[in-house]
């Protein structure tokens, strides 16, 4: 929404014998943005605008040639034969070089996120009761619980694991098993089932969850689960939080850079089961209100047989590490409280370490994804900040140019709230989050696929849209996705938003 008075109301207070007799004053009634708009317009498209004229004349030209022209240049030709082979040959060869050597694209076909069963479903009541009835939080860290969960923005509908819902709670190895197959195998089951893809023609595996690590991993029991090939080339992270989908893609993206004619397969979750933090320590009992039960499958392609039923193309992927800052470093934190009970402590400086990992992340992804008038902007006022001492604001550039769609993860009200007023987004460009907020909690990793699942399901995604997935993590990181839809996509079935995305979005209480 523009903050612009209205032109109907600039002339507010003026005679009317006087306004009725003269032009609108443009220079008050102009709503800036269309101006901003106009010039990106322009400058985006000037390389065009330059062409069309030498275009013209090469047209022109040609057309005035006459077949005495013709024959005199191929008698040119033929006296210059070893000029003509040496060129021609210089010719093949470099593009057979730049063929050869240039960047795979990486299509992704299709994904998939996994959708919990009703009876898992945390009901803020029930959620209180069963905090209550284990013994293990004193009147004080109940309060906080509720408080916390009246003002996350979460729903009524998000799930937490089977054995969260047992009195008292069961998080044994057995159950965490359980809960890392329900959600792995059901969102590769649909993934498999969608995209008729089997599962021995997939050559490599990334796994991502950042509390849960096994023996064997869990990517091995995905590769005994489907009877994966031998030679697959299989990878498992842990520990590297929220960011971790992104950071997943990303190492995909590298390894389809070298083997070719492959698919790969990401899965990105959390595991809950055995991190439920049973201690007193305020900054330990925040994720309890907000991780939820959740996970997603990609599948991606680097064959270009797979370019016209894929759903998008990986475009840009720019990671930012802030571990070599102790506080950045601590400030999502999995340790001991005085009892001697494990929880992830977040920092109170959580949130001005996002924002510095943030800022270095578009500083990173700006020139990469912004039109050349956004790029002039920002460097014009740089430029008159620092050389000529203008008192002016840092210009911000406004991504809303180069982006049709956010993704922003999910990790709790406040994280979005700040990218909202931060970027200058509109609502409707946070809506895919709060509303995957509100319906799954933060699911880590996942949060941003259920996201994208969320603007399929509303048939906002057109072709040649462009998406920017947004997530952090502890260590702390930074990371950005950007991916380009090659057609108007439609979701999926059995999305997780299949049989509720008519009750969205909904109104979140302040």
């Amino acid at each position: 929404m523009s903050s612009d008075p209205p032109a109907a109301a600039v002339n507010v207070g003026v005679p009317v014998h006087t306004s009725s007799r003269r032009l609108p004053d443009f220079l008050q009634s102009v709503n800036l943005k269309y101006v901003k708009l106009g010039y990106h317009y322009l400058m985006t498209h000037l390389l065009t605008l330059l062409l069309i004229p030498l275009g013209a004349v090469i047209f022109v030209q040609a057309s005035q040639t006459n077949p005495d022209d013709l024959r005199n240049l191929w008698l040119h030709l033929q006296y210059n034969l070893v000029t003509v082979i040496a060129c021609s040959a210089f010719l093949v060869f470099g593009s057979t070089v730049y063929i050869m050597t240039r960047p795979r694209s990486v299509y992704l076909v299709d994904f998939s996120c996994y959708r919990p069963p009703s009876h898992l479903q945390a009901k803020f009541t029930q959620f209180m009761e069963h905090s209550r009835l284990t013994g293990d939080f004193d009147e004080s860290s109940l309060e906080f619980q509720r408080k916390i969960l009246e003002r996350s923005g979460l729903g009524e509908e998000t799930c937490v694991p089977e054995a969260m819902h047992h009195i008292p709670p069961r998080p044994s190895m057995a159950a965490a098993r359980e809960e890392a197959e329900q959600v792995m195998f059901g969102a590769l089951d649909n993934l498999f089932a969608n995209t008729h893809v089997k599962p021995k023609d997939i050559g490599i595996l990334v796994v991502n969850c950042s509390l849960f690590n096994p023996t064997p991993s869990l990517s091995a029991m995905i590769v005994n689960k489907y009877k994966l090939r031998g030679n697959i080339r299989s990878f498992n992270l842990g520990g590297m939080g929220c960011s971790a989908g992104v950071i997943a893609i990303d190492l995909a993206k590298d390894m389809l850079q070298v083997h070719r004619n492959t698919y790969a397969v990401v899965v990105s979750t959390e595991n809950i089961t055995q991190n439920w933090y049973f201690g007193n320590k305020k900054s330990m009992l925040i994720p309890n209100c907000l991780f939820r039960v959740g996970g997603a499958a990609i599948l991606l392609s680097n064959k270009e047989s797979d370019k016209r039923r894929s759903k998008y193309k990986l475009v840009h992927v720019v990671r930012t590490h802030k571990g070599a800052d102790d506080k950045a470093f601590k400030c999502v934190y999995q340790e001991q409280d005085g009892a001697g009970k494990t929880g992830v402590s977040l920092s109170k400086d959580l949130m001005a370490i996002a924002g510095g990992a943030l800022k270095t992340n578009i500083t990173t992804l700006g020139p990469l994804v912004l039109p050349i008038s956004e790029q002039l902007l920002f460097f014009a006022t740089l430029m008159a900040k620092k050389i000529f001492k203008a008192k002016l604001n840092a210009y911000i550039p406004d991504f809303k140019l180069a982006f049709d769609h956010f993704c922003i993860h999910a990790g709790g009200r406040a994280v979005i709230d700040e990218l909202e007023k931060n970027l200058d987004l509109e609502p409707q460009h946070v809506e895919a989050s709060r509303m995957t907020l509100h319906r799954f909690g933060n699911t880590s990793s996942s949060s941003i696929w259920y996201e994208l699942a969320y603007t399929e399901a509303k048939g906002r995604m057109r072709k040649g849209n462009r998406v920017w997935q947004i997530a952090f993590g502890s260590g702390f990181k930074c990371n950005s996705a950007v991916w380009k839809a090659l057609r108007n996509v439609k979701p999926s079935p059995k999305s997780p938003w299949e049989d509720c995305i008519h009750r969205y979005p909904v109104p979140i209480l302040s």
